[in-house]
């Protein structure tokens, strides 16, 4: 294997893979996009990557509040562990 083989391969592995999937978009937003030359499949990823990203810490945060609230009553209570120790 040629060295432009192995750096081209060790480019698409760093890439997540992709799959094609059908989208429906307003036809003036669509159209518009197009005029501007925007990559329309790499904005709809990187936006749903962001909205999933979200939902999850949304979720995350809403599971675990529980804990959160019990903890900081804990250190509200008792204070930070090897607090006595802090030099700061």
């Amino acid at each position: 294997m040629s060295a432009s083989q192995t750096t081209a391969l060790k480019r698409r592995s760093r890439q997540p893979l992709k799959r094609a999937t059908n989208v429906t978009l307003s036809a003036d937003v669509l159209d518009a996009a197009k005029a501007l030359n925007l990559n329309i499949s790499q904005v709809c990823d990187d936006h749903l990557r962001q909205m999933v990203t979200r939902e999850q810490e949304r979720r995350w945060r809403s599971e675990h509040a529980d804990f959160i609230v019990a903890y900081n009553a804990t250190i509200e209570a008792e204070g930070l562990p090897l607090d006595q120790w802090r030099t700061f």
